[in-house]
């Protein structure tokens, strides 16, 4: 019902709604300046180049509906902000504690990658059954975290895939998951205020590397200046052609 009403206020105030994630809204006045304002349950996020649209929307939001203004953000969604001159920082600090004492890693030695170099898994990798909702949540827990360290995306991607019958094999892997962000508590993106605006892009591909239905995983990465802001690991079935001559 909240959605809805400020939805509608959003569209009759001169709002875009992304056709892609509905809960982002955008503004941009006669000048070019623009107002970015995503929403969440009952929280608001906006970003913009315009301060006086920031007052706008704030005195607004407070005259409108029962809001209330908490000033630059710092923790959202389990996401930490920390926020200055030079940029903006996200980390996911202690959340990563959290999954970590939640699977009694808090205490683990550290390791300095997520995967040792060619790991394969299959679905029929040998060892002991492992308690299907316990991997479950892990692997749920690691694939929030990959929101600000991208570092483990083709990892957690891995493990995934197990989901349904995880062996004592893939609960292996998981954990050394676990003893990497041990060492990278303090990891995250930072979003340099730099007027470096170079759009670069990175891919990797590993060609029919599934061990059980052999279709590639394919995974990119790009950038804007030295900002990471797209990032993602999947899945392809392998695609081939054939040349008929008359």
């Amino acid at each position: 019902m909240w959605n809805n009403i400020i939805n509608k206020y959003f569209l009759d105030n001169g709002y875009l709604r992304c056709p892609y994630e509905h809960s982002l809204y955008i503004k941009v006045n006669g000048h070019g300046d623009i107002l970015v304002v995503c929403l969440y349950v009952d929280d608001l996020i906006f970003t913009g180049n315009c301060t006086s649209m920031f007052k706008d929307l704030k005195n607004t939001m407070t005259q409108e509906f029962e809001m209330t203004d908490i000033g630059l953000m710092s923790y959202y969604l389990s996401i930490e902000v920390k926020q200055s001159e030079e940029g903006i920082f996200i980390s996911q600090e202690r959340y990563t504690r959290e999954i970590l004492e939640k699977f009694n890693m808090m205490n683990s030695k550290s390791v300095a990658t997520p995967i040792e170099t060619g790991t394969k898994l299959s679905k029929h990798e040998e060892g002991d059954d492992v308690e299907l909702s316990y991997f479950k949540s892990l692997v749920r827990s690691l694939r929030y975290l990959t929101c600000t360290q991208p570092d483990i995306l083709f990892r957690v991607g891995l493990v995934s895939l197990f989901m349904e019958s995880p062996t004592t094999t893939h609960w292996k892997v998981a954990k050394r998951i676990l003893r990497y962000l041990r060492g990278t508590l303090d990891y995250g993106l930072f979003y340099s205020s730099s007027k470096e605006f170079k759009l670069e892009g990175y891919c990797d591909s590993d060609w029919a590397g599934d061990t059980d239905d052999r279709k590639s995983t394919s995974q990119y990465v790009f950038f804007v200046g030295n900002t990471a802001f797209t990032w993602s690991s999947k899945k392809q079935p392998i695609v081939t052609l054939s040349t008929c001559e008359a």
